[in-house]
């Protein structure tokens, strides 16, 4: 068992571990939640896009455990009851990305349950704490899927020190591994949120062959591009961007944006029309962590090796202080 890192985070979640896992669409079920719950940290269900039935089958899944869920925001202000579907389950946290979400942090807090607001820029930042939230994501571009493009590096200590010392904040982007997180304290986080480390996971959700394909990618493939939310007609609002692994199609249209637009039903239809393991035409998301990933493993482990590492760069770090 890893040594125990206490952090803002795990304080006021009273978790384990300052380990998180991103509420990725479809892929963080309730297996992979409860797993990562399980092994210490808090499991986020990736809420998505919305849809009623699959998020109850999904808190089914995942059992006794106590789980989150994370959502779309723009996306949830088009289903709105979908918030009173996933409060009623009394969650160990609700998750908004991608939009103002003020109002939904309101309601979700006065209904007792804690709130984490992800954030892109510190405008963003300013209005999260605003609103009262517990737990601010702050998410660099580095990260796999929808994003803005602010570096995690210089953003997280920006947000700490508007913040202050009492909010609890959380990394996001470009981390899989104990480094990351003994990085991200050190620049002021308590904890890390990871997902593309988690997406390949045994008890994520989605085809072996997508794990297979994303532990063996390499971040120098990766491209944050609005050609796969074309392809795939989801209407993102045009500020975010979604980071994955290059391909035939991806290369074709990323500097032609126009150009799918103007031939984009013969896309979308050929996009659909390709078979699931065609993975020069179909997407897969993939942040720059990529580089650190070259297994799948089980959720427990992943969290445990995490920890140990960070723990073990802690309490080296004093070997690198000079002597008079």
């Amino acid at each position: 068992m890893p040594k125990r890192l206490q952090t803002r985070l795990t304080e006021l979640l009273d978790i384990e571990h300052p380990v998180l896992l991103a509420p990725m669409d479809r892929i963080a079920g309730g297996a992979l939640a409860a797993a990562v719950t399980s092994a210490g940290g808090l499991g986020l269900i990736g809420g998505g896009y919305g849809d009623a039935d699959w998020l109850e089958a999904q808190f089914g899944a995942a059992g006794n455990q106590a789980v989150g869920v994370g959502f779309i925001t723009w996306s949830l202000a088009q289903r709105p009851e979908l918030l009173d579907q996933v409060i009623a389950h009394s969650p160990a946290a609700v998750m908004f990305s991608f939009g103002d979400a003020e109002d939904m942090v309101c309601k979700t807090r006065d209904a007792g349950v804690r709130t984490i607001w992800q954030v892109q820029r510190l405008e963003q930042a300013r209005q999260a704490l605003g609103a009262g939230t517990d737990i601010i994501v702050v998410q660099g571009q580095e990260a796999g899927g929808h994003g803005m493009d602010r570096g995690l590096m210089s953003l997280l200590p920006a947000v700490r020190d508007l913040a202050g010392d009492d909010q609890a904040i959380v990394a996001a982007g470009g981390l899989a591994d104990g480094r990351g997180l003994a990085a991200a304290l050190m620049l002021g986080g308590d904890g890390v949120l990871m997902g593309t480390r988690f997406w390949a996971s045994a008890e994520a959700d989605g085809a072996e062959a997508d794990k297979a394909e994303l532990a063996k990618a390499e971040g120098d493939r990766t491209v944050r591009t609005k050609v796969f939310d074309l392809a795939r007609g989801l209407d993102w609002p045009w500020h975010y961007t979604g980071r994955v692994v290059h391909n035939a199609f991806s290369e074709k249209w990323h500097g032609d944006i126009e150009g799918l637009k103007g031939d984009l039903a013969a896309q979308q239809a050929a996009y659909a029309g390709s078979a699931p393991d065609d993975f020069e035409t179909r997407v897969v998301i993939g942040g720059e962590a990529v580089d650190l990933i070259d297994s799948v493993k089980p959720a427990a482990e992943i969290v445990q090796e995490t920890v140990a590492q960070a723990a073990a760069l802690l309490s080296g770090a004093g070997a690198r202080l000079a002597t008079e």
